[in-house]
């Protein structure tokens, strides 16, 4: 097979970065990390890294999730690749004080085990180059407070995938209003029982679909806030 030929570090930083798309695409953890390490040693800096190679990458990997190109299996794939590269520039990112797309807290509600679909909005957050906080399952709405009172998100992600749990989402919110902590925060939903109807009954700013929407969601949402914040 030709593609066990190419030696990354033999190509120029373009078709380097070309590649790494590639990779990212196929899930291949161990050549992101090779080509995160050369890009580093060539100078690059750690912001452009993660912009240039892996979030424009993983960009590719969520239009293509979102037209059912790809499925949950490979896209799990492409964001462990994704991570393995972000490991490696978190520290790099942390020093130079990188600038970041936002911050969230993402977790399950209280009653509800069910992690894929998060996980999947998790990474696929991280890889568009925001920080994550991710709560797990079974959050009651202490906890979910606490997090947002610890970590100062720009965003508060909770998912439910049972149709008895959907409702604790209201209970959230509306514990936000009466501590008057509502407006501070996006509040993004989503899990397979739930649709917009819903999204806009119990006061949340977006219900998004999949993970592919989610992060697009929250780009728009962020974007929205700078230029209020600038204007």
């Amino acid at each position: 097979m030709a593609d066990d030929e190419i030696i990354l570090a033999d190509l120029s930083d373009d078709e380097l970065v070309l590649q790494m798309h590639d990779d990212l695409y196929d899930g291949l953890k161990e050549e992101i990390e090779e080509g995160v390490n050369i890009l580093i040693a060539r100078g690059w800096t750690p912001y452009d890294t993660l912009t240039k190679a892996l979030v424009a990458g993983m960009t590719i990997v969520g239009a293509d999730f979102r037209d059912g190109i790809l499925f949950v299996p490979e896209v799990l794939l492409a964001a462990n690749a994704m991570k393995a590269g972000m490991f490696i520039l978190k520290p790099l990112l942390a020093e130079t004080g990188a600038p970041r797309m936002g911050r969230m807290v993402i977790g399950t509600v209280k009653g509800d085990i069910h992690d894929i679909g998060k996980n999947l909005v998790a990474m696929m957050m991280e890889g568009a180059g925001f920080e994550v906080r991710d709560l797990g399952i079974n959050n009651s709405v202490e906890k979910y407070l606490e997090a947002l009172d610890l970590d100062k998100p720009d965003i508060l992600g909770m998912s439910a995938l049972l149709t008895t749990t959907m409702p604790y989402m209201k209970v959230v919110i509306d514990t936000m209003k009466e501590k008057g902590l509502r407006d501070d925060y996006i509040v993004l939903v989503g899990g397979a029982p739930l649709n917009e109807e819903f999204s806009k009954a119990i006061g949340a700013d977006a219900y998004c679909r999949d993970a592919a929407v989610a992060v697009e969601t929250a780009k728009a949402y962020m974007l929205r806030k700078h230029n209020a914040i600038s204007a």
